[in-house]
């Protein structure tokens, strides 16, 4: 018999159909809002699971570390594979990693092998993170790239806000284990709707970079490592060592990339203003965030003298008021520019942050309250333009580089401002929570210059673009 024909290519010549663009979108948001919520019901259980291994607080830490580190020596590496073997493939793998990886944290029967199935959740977590951007500019048409973008940040601030509601309403009924063990109904759904969902996109033709994967691995291993002691107050000297050997690893990354011609770390996209910028921009925005999240509660406990509970509900409306004005950044994007709007943005978040930095000695609850939403108003503003800037700045083919560094941005933001509420914890004793906060603010008016600034540049997300998407079914 003959065999027959294999199926013409079906070429989606700007975004998916409108049935399976939901569906696409549908196992997006289920992958992102387990990787988000994995954060922060680790961050919330810890003290339990601690208890429940007989770990020290110490040594209990890197069940966080552990993923955190996962993450960032990988984010960008996968971008990249994603580039050659194709983002869904990515994207599949590591929805199929994390939640195997999930099952094992359940299973765990000591410290060791909980912090180890932490780093392959992690890894499995940088494979959902790492091309999560560049898929979503393949699954909208380019007119309404800003929307899909919005849709994305609502789900992260919606599950960020949930995080540990979710996981003390676990633990009230249930062991920490099922705060893991629950993202395996959640991962076999993601997947059951993700494969006939998923865009298959055009691939490079360079081979993966294996020696360039590890001196990233070690510049920004080390530098996280690095920026971590240092907020415990390491010594100088182990401090000096390892920033001086992520310098040394990323000198001889960026040595070996400068001739290649699609960078694990994106030396080319760097080159264009526009993307420079909104790298910038983004990195110093959630270094704002990080100082924010992880000063408030020290302020509102310590200083204010408000109860856990309170301090729960207190930091409510920041991300309730992100999760509302982020669809309606990510639609007036499609028709604004991302220097205007995340400039606004991030002017709006200064003030927000100065304006807790100098609350009165005893604040009512409404005080607190509309200058937390006023934050909230201000970051959500910012981020879909923000991203559909950083990636409509990239030629379609570097997609993966541009989302890679999305994801990158994000997370050294965050881990650099909560290693500074350390610092200024060291400088300034009681009052550390409040010079974080005005630090923070310096931070977001930073941001704000640097977003005005693309004003200077032609905006590539305000040109019509061509995104081709080649799916074999």
């Amino acid at each position: 018999m003959t065999k027959p024909a294999r199926a013409a290519p079906v070429v989606h010549p700007d975004g998916l159909p409108v049935p399976r663009r939901y569906g696409a979108m549908l196992t997006m948001s289920i992958a992102i809002a387990m990787s988000v919520l994995d954060i922060a019901i680790a961050n919330t259980a810890l003290p339990t699971i601690a208890a429940d291994l007989q770990a020290s607080p110490a040594a209990s830490v890197w069940v966080v570390n552990a993923y955190q580190l996962a993450l960032v020596i990988s984010l960008l590496p996968l971008a990249a594979l994603g580039e050659i073997i194709g983002y869904r493939t990515i994207y599949i793998g590591g929805l199929v990693l994390f939640t195997v990886a999930s099952v094992v944290c359940a299973m765990a029967w000591s410290l060791p092998s909980l912090t180890a199935a932490r780093v392959l959740q992690g890894f499995g977590a940088s494979g959902i993170m790492s091309v999560n951007a560049a898929l979503i500019r393949f699954i909208y048409p380019t007119r309404l790239l800003g929307r899909g973008i919005g849709f994305n940040t609502l789900i992260v601030a919606i599950f960020s806000a949930l995080g540990p509601t979710v996981a003390a309403g676990i633990l009230a009924v249930a062991s920490w284990q099922w705060l893991f063990a629950i993202n395996l109904p959640l991962g076999l759904v993601a997947l059951a709707v993700a494969m006939p969902t998923l865009p298959h996109t055009a691939r490079s033709g360079h081979r993966f970079d294996a020696v360039s994967a590890m001196l990233n691995a070690g510049a920004f291993g080390l530098l996280i490592i690095a920026v971590g002691e240092a907020a415990h107050q390491a010594s100088v000297l182990e401090v000096g060592l390892e920033l001086a050997a992520a310098l040394a690893f990323g000198g001889l990354l960026l040595r070996r990339q400068a001739a290649h011609p699609a960078p694990m770390l994106p030396l080319d996209l760097f080159r264009r203003p526009i993307f420079a910028l909104s790298a910038l921009t983004a990195a110093c925005s959630f270094a704002t965030q990080g100082l924010a999240f992880v000063a408030l509660p020290f302020y509102f406990q310590t200083v204010l003298g408000r109860s856990e509970v309170e301090t729960g509900l207190l930091m409510t409306p920041w991300p309730l008021v992100v999760a509302v004005m982020a669809p309606i950044a990510g639609r007036l994007s499609d028709r604004y520019s991302a220097g205007s709007l995340g400039g606004i943005g991030l002017a709006i978040l200064c003030a927000g942050m100065a304006l807790l930095a100098l609350l009165p000695p005893d604040p009512s609850v409404p005080d607190i309250c509309w200058r937390m939403a006023l934050c909230g108003w201000g970051f959500g503003f910012f981020q879909a333009p923000n991203q559909k800037a950083l990636l409509a700045a990239a030629p379609p083919h570097r997609a993966g580089g541009a989302s890679g560094i999305v994801a990158q941005a994000r997370l050294l933001g965050q881990t650099v401002g909560a290693a500074l509420v350390a610092l200024c914890f060291s400088l300034a004793g009681s009052g550390g929570p409040v010079l974080g906060l005005a630090v923070g603010a310096g931070f977001a008016g930073l941001a704000s210059i640097a977003s005005f600034l693309r004003l200077m540049h032609d905006d590539p997300s305000r040109r019509p673009q061509r995104v081709d998407s080649v799916d074999f079914d």
